[in-house]
């Protein structure tokens, strides 16, 4: 394998990231919501010896923004992305788990209890990509805060002026925080803190355990936590961005951030913001993976001929923030080869129709990437951290303090 190979993951979001995926003959859309479905495609994405599969949630139904409440040709619901990670975990070996995990309305004590116990009970292949939540609908579903939604009229006006609207940093601001709480949690055991000495009737060391003590704008916590630190010691922090804030939101608490190249430019003037955006940070560099929505060619269509029937379908033209690829696994693997040589460290894949592209990404796509040596072909033992060349050690802030 080439001494820097790529990473690959994919981004599962029920049936598909084309709202028409969930009507294909293959889509099974009687099974959306239930543990055989999830685990079928969590186990594809493993037998392609993929990196991690992310899994897609929010508090609002899945769809376009600005989809009127009573559609009813796409897909309104959805399960909850960190039980579905739950649920997978026992029953697979190697492949990470990204849960999205939204902050806003969130309490972060139960978000870092949430994802160390997921990192418990998968043997350390827990990640979280953070999301905010910013509109006044799903604010309304909790009804304990409200939430100015920008107006179309800040939104221009912030583009002019080459800075986000208040309340869109605020919420930035705001997850910061919370991500920094969670973290903070993470660390207040010390790794030895279990000691379970039944003759001295001591199951923890309670001088090491610690207050994180945490006053900020939005969170005043004393912790500590009530769950061990996690086996990764800090689970994957991700978080997809669009915009030089949320390169600067990324470069301030996570370790790896997906971004949105177009096929046009490339990845050079994002990765060029996302460098200045880290130019203060401290420790590992910010990991940084491209999207791309694929559609890929199979013995029975085109990808780019299963593409034009499901926008038929819909009767609009499938639009997406990441590039769309519509060709065959050569084509394709070409593409990832070019950009990883240009500076990205991997890839996310969101497949346009799940069963039909995670397949042909597992079967078709990863076999053409290892005989290029640019792919694993086979999974090392140990942690997600490791598996996409992050620290597998990492210091706890409060030891020996």
């Amino acid at each position: 394998m080439a001494p820097n190979p790529l990473h690959l993951g994919v981004a599962l979001d029920g049936a598909g990231w084309h709202p028409a995926a969930w009507r294909e003959p293959d889509s099974r859309p009687d099974e959306l919501f239930t543990p055989g479905y999830w685990t079928d495609l969590v186990g594809t994405a493993q037998r392609g010896l993929l990196d991690f599969v992310s899994i897609e949630d929010s508090l609002a139904p899945p769809g376009a923004r600005g989809t009127p409440a009573d559609a009813v040709e796409v897909v309104r619901a959805r399960i909850d992305a960190h039980l579905i990670a739950a649920r997978v975990a026992p029953i697979t070996r190697h492949i990470g788990l990204i849960p999205v995990v939204t902050t806003t309305h969130t309490e972060p004590f139960h978000v870092s209890k949430a994802l160390a116990t997921l990192d418990f009970t998968s043997g350390g292949r827990a990640g979280w990509q953070v999301r905010v939540s910013g509109t006044a609908a799903e604010a309304a579903h909790f009804g304990r805060r409200t939430v100015h939604e920008p107006t179309p009229a800040e939104l221009a006006e912030a583009v002019v002026a080459g800075a986000p609207a208040g309340a869109v940093r605020e919420l930035f601001d705001e997850a910061a925080d919370a991500v920094e709480v969670v973290r903070r949690l993470w660390d207040s055991w010390e790794d030895d803190a279990e000691i379970r000495d039944v003759a001295t009737r001591r199951f923890i060391d309670r001088d090491k355990l610690h207050y994180i003590d945490f006053r900020g704008r939005f969170f005043t916590v004393r912790g500590p936590s009530i769950t061990p630190r996690p086996p990764q010691g800090q689970p994957v922090v991700t978080a997809l961005a669009h915009a030089p804030l949320i390169y600067e939101f990324a470069a301030r608490t996570a370790d790896l951030v997906f971004i949105t190249p177009g096929r046009a430019k490339g990845p050079e003037p994002i990765l060029e913001q996302v460098a200045a955006a880290q130019a203060e940070r401290t420790g590992e560099p910010l990991r940084v993976h491209a999207d791309l929505v694929a559609f890929l060619d199979t013995d029975a269509e085109s990808g780019a001929a299963r593409l034009a029937r499901l926008n038929e379908t819909t009767g609009s033209e499938f639009i997406s923030d990441a590039a769309i690829f519509t060709g065959s696994a050569e084509e394709l693997a070409d593409l990832l080869a070019d950009w990883h040589a240009r500076g990205l460290d991997g890839f996310r894949l969101r497949p346009g129709v799940a069963v039909t592209d995670l397949t042909a990404i597992a079967d078709r796509l990863v076999p053409i990437l290892q005989r290029r040596k640019l792919f694993r072909t086979g999974y090392p033992d140990g942690s997600l951290r490791g598996l996409l060349g992050l620290p597998t050690t990492v210091p706890n802030r409060y030891a020996n303090t």
